[in-house]
């Protein structure tokens, strides 16, 4: 296990997500509803492979996603947030409500978070149960095919 350089909780947030991609993965997978390797790979920001690979590695280890095979096509993975990684929706909006006041972004991304942030907790609580619902379907799928 690689021995971590502190145990200052803003190094701790950044030994995982201390690089471009990694919370740009998550946004895709918490706004945007991405789960496979190649939805994920063909965003805007156009990820290399072998970068997206190593991240969805590494989020997979840190507990933020699990990796399940997709029931419809074997050969596919399917990413899912796990309650860790859902657990970083509201530290998301507020880092796009930072950018929405001191950055430039495209009109559809500030109406976007201008949404997420007036629907206040009653729609982050939304969002947060969906993804979770999602998640407990993923696993509890796992384990009745096991059975």
């Amino acid at each position: 296990m690689k021995e971590k350089k502190s145990l200052c909780p803003v190094n701790q947030y950044l030994e995982i997500f201390g690089d471009k991609w990694t919370l740009l993965i998550i946004r895709d997978m918490m706004f945007v509803g991405k789960r496979y390797f190649n939805d994920l790979r063909n965003s805007d920001e156009k990820i290399a492979s072998n970068i997206l690979t190593d991240r969805l590695n590494k989020l997979e280890t840190s507990g933020i996603i699990i990796k399940t095979k997709d029931s419809q096509h074997k050969q596919k993975n399917v990413y899912t947030l796990t309650k860790t990684g859902i657990d970083l929706l509201p530290i998301i909006i507020q880092m796009s409500a930072w950018s929405l006041t001191h950055r430039e972004i495209s009109e559809k991304d500030r109406i976007h978070v201008c949404e997420l942030i007036s629907g206040g907790k009653n729609l982050q609580n939304k969002m947060m149960k969906d993804l979770l619902n999602e998640y407990i379907t993923i696993t509890n799928s796992q384990v009745t095919s096991f059975i």
